[in-house]
C-alpha cells in the first residue's frame, strides 16, 4: 500500500493511497475464511462451509468490508506519518477521490483535527458598559403589579357603569339572521373588558352598561373566523349584565411579605423590596447582556484569535445554515436552487463567512471554558429547562423530553457554558 500525506494547513491534511487488487483479494480471502467458520448454510455443518460457497454468497459485501478495512489501515499509517493521534481527529474523513482502476483503488481523503491556539489576552475583549440603576419608582411599580396579580375580583357595590378593565357577569345569546347558532349563548359568564376574549366590537359595547341593564349588541364576525358558517356575517347578541366586578386592593403588609418570602421569622417588607430590586437589576443586565454585550464579546473574540479551522466542520455548519435559511423559501425558490448548481453554490458562498465565524466562535469558547475550568452539569441543564417550562406554562417533563428527543441538550449546555465564560470576562 502506497501512502502519501500533505499538510494543507494546521487543521487539515490530505492523504492519498493506492490499494492494489492483490491487497484487496488477500483481505477478502481472510474475511471469507473467518466467515466460513461462523455462518450456517444448509447442507454444511457449522464451521465447515467451504470458502468458495461463502465467496459466492457474500463476495460483494466481503469486498466492501475489505476495502473499508484497508482504508482504515491507510488512515492509521497516515496518522503516524503526520504525528496525529486519534483523539485529535475531529469528524469523519472526507473522500475527495474513490476511483476503481484496473490495478485496484485510488483514494484521496481529507482529515481534520481540532485546532489549537494561544489564548493569552482573551480577557482584553471585555467591552465597556454601564449598568442602568433601578429606581424606587420601578420597585414600587413591580410590587404593585405583584399585588395586583394576587388580587381577587369582587362585586362592585357602587352604582356606576362598566369601565375598561372591569370584570362583568353576563348572559348572552347570539343569532345570525334571526337564527341562534351553536356556541353563541351562555349564562352568568365572566368577561373581563379589554381582554379581547370575544370577537372585535363586543366588549367595547358592554362599556357604559350598569348592573341589571339589557341591550342588543351587533358585531361582525371576522372573515377568517374558524367557523366558516359565521365568517364575515353580522350577528346580534342579546346581553344582560348581572354585576360588575373589580379587583380588590391588596397592600403589601408585613404578613404578606413573610408569605411571599416563605420566611415567617425574618420576612419583611424591606427584604421584599430588596429582592424585587435585585430581580429588576438582573432583568436589566440580562437585556443589556443579550442585546449588546454578548454580541460584542463574540465579535471581539473571533477578531482577536486567528487559527485554521477544520474544513469538514465548517462544511457541516454551512449545510446547517443553508437548511435553516431554506426553510423560509417558497417552493419556487427551492426548485430554482435544486435545478441550478451555480445558484446553489452562490447561495452557499453567501453564508460561508457566517459559518466560519460560528465554527471559530465555538472552538474559542470551548478552549477558554476549559482554561477557566467552566463546566455545566446535566442537572443544571435540566433545572434550566424545567424553569423555562414552568415560566412558559408548559409541562416540564414533556418540555425536557422534546429537547432530548431532538438532540438539543448539547446546544443548551454549550449556551450555558458560553454565558458562564462571558460572565467571567465581564467580572460578574
Amino acid at each position: 500500500m502506497n501512502i502519501t500525506t500533505r499538510k494543507i494547513d494546521n487543521a487539515n491534511f490530505e492523504i492519498s493511497t493506492t490499494i492494489e487488487n492483490s491487497e484487496i483479494e488477500s483481505v477478502v480471502k481472510r474475511l471469507a475464511k473467518e466467515t466460513s467458520k461462523q455462518i450456517k448454510v444448509d447442507g454444511f455443518r457449522k464451521g465447515k462451509v467451504p470458502v468458495a460457497v461463502v465467496m459466492k454468497m457474500h463476495g460483494e459485501r466481503l469486498k466492501q468490508d475489505a476495502e473499508s478495512e484497508l482504508v482504515r489501515d491507510a488512515l492509521t499509517e497516515a496518522y503516524k506519518e503526520l504525528d496525529i493521534t486519534q483523539d485529535k481527529v475531529i469528524g469523519e474523513p472526507t473522500f475527495k477521490k474513490f476511483e476503481t482502476t484496473d490495478n485496484g483503488l485510488e483514494i484521496e481523503l481529507e482529515v481534520s483535527i481540532k485546532p489549537t491556539f494561544d489564548t493569552d489576552g482573551y480577557k482584553d475583549v471585555k467591552p465597556d458598559f454601564t449598568e442602568e440603576e433601578v429606581t424606587e419608582d420601578e420597585v414600587d411599580e413591580r410590587i404593585n403589579s405583584l399585588m395586583d396579580s394576587r388580587a381577587k375580583f369582587v362585586k362592585l357595590e357602587d352604582d356606576r357603569a362598566v369601565e375598561d378593565g372591569d370584570m362583568t357577569l353576563i348572559d348572552f345569546e347570539g343569532s345570525v339572521d334571526g337564527e341562534l347558532f351553536e356556541g353563541g349563548a351562555s349564562e352568568r359568564f365572566n368577561l373581563q373588558i379589554g381582554s379581547n376574549q370575544f370577537i372585535p366590537g363586543f366588549e367595547e359595547q358592554i362599556i357604559g352598561m350598569k348592573s341589571g341593564d339589557e341591550k342588543t349588541i351587533t358585531v361582525t364576525f371576522p372573515k377568517d373566523y374558524q367557523a366558516e358558517s359565521l365568517a364575515g356575517k353580522d350577528a346580534d347578541f342579546k346581553v344582560k349584565l348581572h354585576e360588575i366586578q373589580v379587583k380588590e386592593k391588596v397592600e403589601l403588609t408585613e404578613d404578606m411579605a413573610k408569605e411571599l418570602l416563605n420566611d415567617k421569622e425574618n420576612g419583611s417588607i424591606e427584604i421584599v423590596r430588596e429582592k424585587v430590586k435585585e430581580q429588576i437589576e438582573q432583568e436589566k443586565f440580562s437585556k443589556l447582556y443579550n442585546d449588546e454585550l454578548k454580541p460584542k464579546i463574540l465579535e471581539a473574540l473571533v477578531a482577536k484569535f486567528d487559527f485554521d479551522l477544520p474544513n469538514n466542520i465548517v462544511e457541516q455548519e454551512l449545510d446547517a445554515k443553508v437548511n435553516q435559511e431554506a426553510q423560509s423559501f417558497d417552493e419556487e425558490r427551492i426548485k430554482e436552487l435544486q435545478n441550478d448548481s451555480d445558484k446553489l453554490n452562490e447561495f452557499r458562498d453567501s453564508l460561508r463567512d457566517d459559518a466560519i465565524d460560528s465554527v471559530k466562535a465555538t472552538f474559542i469558547v470551548d478552549a477558554l471554558a476549559k482554561e477557566e475550568k467552566i463546566v455545566v452539569s446535566d442537572e443544571e441543564v435540566s433545572q434550566t429547562l424545567y424553569y423555562e417550562a414552568m415560566m412558559s406554562g408548559q409541562n416540564p417533563q414533556e418540555f425536557i423530553k422534546h429537547y432530548q428527543d431532538n438532540n438539543l441538550i448539547p446546544a443548551v449546555k454549550m449556551g450555558m457554558i458560553e454565558d458562564k465564560l462571558f460572565a467571567t470576562i465581564l467580572g460578574k
